[in-house]
């Protein structure tokens, strides 16, 4: 597990924040652009991703980013273990692979939806593999229809 999690009291940093992503199993490309989709071009003020062990802000829906393979489903597993009285954290899969999770993945996240606001995927996005960082990926049309539809999803439209 990568983050321990707390919320921050009424008047404390981050008061407006949106979103607080928690990467399950480390920080890469997919947890930065997965920010970025959410955050929708404000600068970091509708989302942004927690530092190691920093409390989940007043008032922010915390989001929870893995990949969809079995050691991301564990990962999610492991943390929801320990969340506590923390109000429920959506899950926002992002695909590694062109194909669907394997089924082990999949069975494992089914499982754990009792325990989450909502589970929100990413499909694979080939570009990500070659830009260098989140506004570059931003920046491709398929990302960028990625990102609407997760925003939509976890706004409930």
């Amino acid at each position: 597990m990568t983050h321990s999690v707390a919320l921050t009291a009424p008047g404390g940093a981050g008061v407006g924040l949106r979103y607080a992503l928690i990467p399950v199993h480390g920080f890469g490309i997919a947890v930065a652009t997965a920010a970025g989709m959410l955050d929708g071009g404000a600068g970091g003020a509708n989302a942004r991703v927690l530092a190691p062990g920093e409390s989940i802000p007043f008032g922010a829906q915390p989001v929870l980013v893995a990949e969809t393979t079995v050691y991301g489903a564990k990962c999610v597993e492991e943390m929801l273990l320990h969340w506590g009285g923390l109000p429920k954290p959506w899950l926002v899969l992002v695909s590694d692979a062109p194909a669907r999770p394997v089924a082990d993945a999949r069975y494992l996240v089914r499982a754990l939806e009792g325990r989450l606001a909502g589970v929100a995927r990413v499909p694979y996005l080939p570009v990500l593999r070659a830009v260098r960082g989140p506004d570059e990926a931003l920046e491709h049309k398929d990302v960028r229809a990625a990102a609407e539809k997760l925003r939509r999803t976890m706004e409930g439209n």
